[in-house]
């Protein structure tokens, strides 16, 4: 009888609550799982194999000062890394060229003094599952709060009707 009667505000802060929970979730499941590419690594005579076979869809140069590595990408998905000598590039591109396999050379990215935060994803959830945390006893706290109120009331109110009823038989 006193869970048939719960006031709609109840009603709607937990369904509120509910919502929240579930939209942090998904948020940190997204951003949680993120694509991250795994290279495996191979030799430069199995790339050559392989553009001539038409096995590759795209080739990343990524050269060096003395010793570069390639990034490719296969027709069946997989991901690739070919560490090659600087010497070599120009004959793998010719080979891609000649296999219709799309090139591109990367350019070296400025190196900064000041490093961004590796994990800043991580904080930003663990931020969200607090708050989620911090909501979710409020809500308990005040459920319990109202009904400590609702069973002191009624139960005095409950006493006295059986008492008049019985008084009256």
């Amino acid at each position: 009888m006193i869970h048939a009667n719960r006031s709609p505000r109840l009603r709607r802060i937990a369904l509120s609550v509910a919502c929240l929970t579930v939209a942090c979730l998904a948020m940190s499941a997204t951003a949680l799982a993120a694509t991250v590419i795994h290279f495996e690594t191979e030799s430069l005579p199995t790339l050559e194999a392989q553009l001539q076979h038409g096995q590759v869809h795209a080739l990343s140069f990524h050269p060096a000062a003395t010793t570069g590595h390639i990034h490719v990408s296969l027709n069946d998905g997989k991901h690739m890394t070919v560490a090659y000598a600087g010497s070599e590039q120009v004959h793998v591109i010719a080979l891609a060229n000649a296999a219709g396999t799309p090139v591109v050379i990367a350019k070296a990215k400025p190196k900064t003094a000041a490093k961004k935060p590796a994990h800043k994803l991580r904080y930003i959830a663990a931020g969200i599952l607090v708050i989620v945390i911090i909501v979710v006893l409020a809500v308990l706290l005040i459920d319990r709060r109202r009904k400590l109120n609702e069973g002191g009331g009624e139960g005095a109110g409950e006493g006295a009707p059986a008492a008049s009823s019985g008084e009256q038989t």
